[in-house]
């Protein structure tokens, strides 16, 4: 067999499917570093420290030395974490010295008002969460949604029976609410100008509401939200949490923002919430922003991976959800009655709409 076709020699279609059958290591490493909370940890000595360091911070007896090195080894490959040799001459497995990078630093978790990334990573890797993966094909052949065979409820109900995992999952949305809105009122201003009241549907414990009411102190911010989800909710200056169903009505604001919403739904549910996030806004200065994920055209070269990942989750969790063009949210802010758009951010990770009702 020639070297061309041979699958074990060289970068070939074997390396490829090697690469991705073992890229659950690296989120697994991750999320164990997170609730072990090894960055913390290297924050608080202000300088690189040693493995055994770490492990005399972690409530075992006695810690696994061995597994935790194994597991910095490869988040230090993956530029989680950057390394100090001590002593190059000589091997000794505690010589090594661990210091954080841009990376780990967002994983830091605060008692202030600071941002962390680690609540979603604690989110997307949750055991419950990730189960329905395990049944796509399941779905595939059936019909049915991936998530409502791996626990017997569809995700809203399942979230409102299971208080836990309703944290964690409401945890993970708030933390990228907090990374997107307070982008969004540093760069774009002058969507908020003039604007007296604003309403995030589906806003979840109100992270994303409060960035807002934190720039423009002299907005009034509405949280709306199914009832679990506000029971877990914070109180937050300025902003009000309200109980109710985005499918039946939502509270009147100047302003009504859908953050990774639409993507849960089809286009049918997709237009009966716009529909009523338009009857919610004035009728004349109305506008909706929408924050959301944006593919690129079918065929584009610059594609990346982790909008198709994100689409399929949607489709395993939620069955009918999806992540969409621009095209796609034309179509469906035009049918609800928001004839024009302006995009904020070009297409990808994260983009926005700023939606008018004319």
């Amino acid at each position: 067999m020639s070297q061309e076709h041979n699958p074990v020699v060289g970068e070939g279609p074997l390396e490829t499917l090697v690469r991705i059958t073992f890229a659950f290591v690296d989120s697994m490493a991750l999320k164990c570093i997170v609730d072990l909370g090894i960055a913390d940890i290297i924050h608080a000595h202000g300088h690189p420290i040693s493995v055994s360091e770490i492990c005399a911070h972690l409530k075992s007896h006695p810690p696994n030395f061995r597994c935790l090195k194994r597991v910095m080894q490869i988040l230090v490959h993956r530029d989680i974490f950057t390394t100090v040799n001590v002593n190059p001459t000589e091997f000794n497995e505690d010589d090594t010295l661990y210091w954080l990078t841009p990376a780990s630093r967002l994983l830091l978790r605060h008692d202030d008002d600071d941002i962390s990334y680690a609540p979603m990573i604690l989110m997307q890797n949750h055991p419950q969460l990730l189960a329905a993966m395990h049944h796509l094909s399941s779905a595939i052949k059936e019909g049915g949604i991936a998530f409502e065979m791996a626990h017997g409820h569809h995700i809203w109900e399942f979230l409102s029976r299971d208080q836990e995992v309703n944290r964690v999952f409401h945890d993970g949305l708030a933390c990228t609410a907090k990374i997107g809105f307070r982008a969004i009122t540093s760069l774009y201003k002058d969507v908020f100008a003039d604007v007296k009241s604003v309403v995030d549907v589906g806003g979840g414990t109100g992270a994303a509401v409060n960035e807002v009411v934190k720039a423009f102190p002299n907005i009034k911010g509405i949280n709306f939200d199914l009832p679990h989800v506000i029971a877990i909710a914070p109180k937050y200056d300025g902003v009000a949490h309200v109980e109710g169903n985005m499918f039946e009505a939502i509270p009147d604001a100047d302003v009504a923002i859908l953050k990774s919403i639409l993507h849960d739904w089809n286009d049918e549910d997709c237009v009966k919430i716009l529909k009523n996030c338009q009857k919610a806004v004035p009728e004349k200065t109305g506008k909706l922003i929408l924050f959301e994920l944006i593919l690129h055209k079918e065929g584009e070269e610059s594609m990346e991976g982790i909008l198709l990942a994100s689409d399929l989750i949607m489709i395993a969790h939620t069955g009918g959800g999806k992540e969409r063009t621009e095209p796609e949210y034309k179509s469906l802010l035009q049918t609800a009655g928001f004839p024009r758009y302006r995009l904020l951010s070009n297409p990808g990770i994260p983009s926005i709409i700023e939606a008018f009702v004319e």
